[in-house]
């Protein structure tokens, strides 16, 4: 899989990058549902690692090809 983030970077709210998943707003929904990609809380700012975003985002995947799909 082609990495949608810099697995070697951090990004705090705010990083342009962090609006191909939501907003800040969506974002902050997603970490009051426990949903969404793992984070970490640092006092008030909030850090996701690339590493994290990239795992959660392929865990998103759907491939319309693959056996079982309806």
């Amino acid at each position: 899989m082609a990495h949608l983030f810099d697995a070697n970077r951090n990004y705090v709210l705010g990083d342009t990058e962090l609006e191909i998943i939501g907003n800040t707003e969506k974002l902050a929904q997603w970490r009051h549902k426990n949903m969404g990609p793992a984070f970490y809380r640092l006092g008030r700012k909030i850090l996701y690692r690339g590493t994290d975003l990239n795992a959660w985002a392929e865990a998103q995947r759907i491939d319309p090809n693959s056996e079982g799909a309806a």
